[in-house]
């Protein structure tokens, strides 16, 4: 298995844009992030927004709408030669909007049809096939609000969860119950359609408000991950993810 996915062209029916999530505080990072974004935070040499990026631009996505807040200008700073995928900026230098909020906020920078979504704490070691080519091959409009990318709990690193979702034969999802442990985490990687944020909440909210509606509409499909996930949200979690992507090319 191998850390960066190979260039090819994206599949037809597959999202040419993708929504990038930057804006977060990274307070699990400090001191890191004292000075620094998490998304300019390098794991194995380099940035994590720019693994999320380079993933993008090897599936042929063409744009990708990058959300700021914390430390915006060094964001921008970094993005600004970026050529591929087109970089816009979602500004929330006024008011962090969380994912839910942030997402509704970039809406009109990313048009009506359906959308990749990336964390940019969120990197993965590929299985036999590129997983944003899986993901797009996946998609259905017609029964589908939300396709998310779903890890086994036991195949990550950075993550000492309890899980997140169930999924069943037919690809759906649902919460875990109280008190249980769930076998799959959410990676923070998915396809999203704008249907998923009709009547949404106003001002900062989590998107997990919408995957619970959906899951209610029977429109929350979970797509396994047939590789390594990791989850770099705190200095120690940047060795062991850097530890996985090593031992992933050996």
């Amino acid at each position: 298995m191998t850390m960066t996915g190979n260039a090819g062209s994206r599949p037809q029916s597959g999202p040419d844009t993708a929504m990038v999530l930057a804006a977060g505080l990274g307070t699990r990072m400090r001191p890191i992030t004292e000075t620094r974004p998490k998304p300019l935070v390098e794991v194995a040499g380099r940035p994590l927004i720019d693994h999320v990026l380079d993933r993008l631009a090897a599936s042929g996505v063409d744009r990708a709408v990058v959300n700021v807040h914390y430390l915006a200008d060094q964001i921008e700073a970094h993005l600004k030669d970026r050529a591929s995928p087109k970089v816009t900026i979602s500004d929330e230098r006024d008011r962090l909007l969380e994912t839910g909020g942030g997402v509704v906020h970039a809406l009109p920078a990313l048009g009506s049809g359906p959308f990749f979504l990336l964390n940019t704490d969120s990197l993965w070691v590929e299985g036999a096939r590129p997983l944003l080519a899986r993901l797009a091959e996946a998609w259905d409009d017609s029964r589908m609000d939300a396709l998310l990318v779903v890890a086994s709990i036991v195949s990550t690193s950075g993550y000492s969860g309890i899980g997140d979702f169930l999924l069943d034969a037919d690809g759906r999802l649902s919460r875990r119950p109280e008190r249980i442990t769930a076998p799959f985490v959410y990676t923070g990687c998915g396809i999203l359609s704008p249907r998923l944020f009709k009547d949404a909440p106003e001002g900062p909210f989590s998107l997990n408000t919408l995957f619970d509606r959906a899951i209610e509409a029977e429109r929350l499909f979970g797509l396994r991950l047939d590789g390594l996930w990791m989850h770099v949200g705190t200095p120690e979690a940047i060795t062991e993810a850097e530890q996985m992507i090593f031992e992933s090319a050996m």
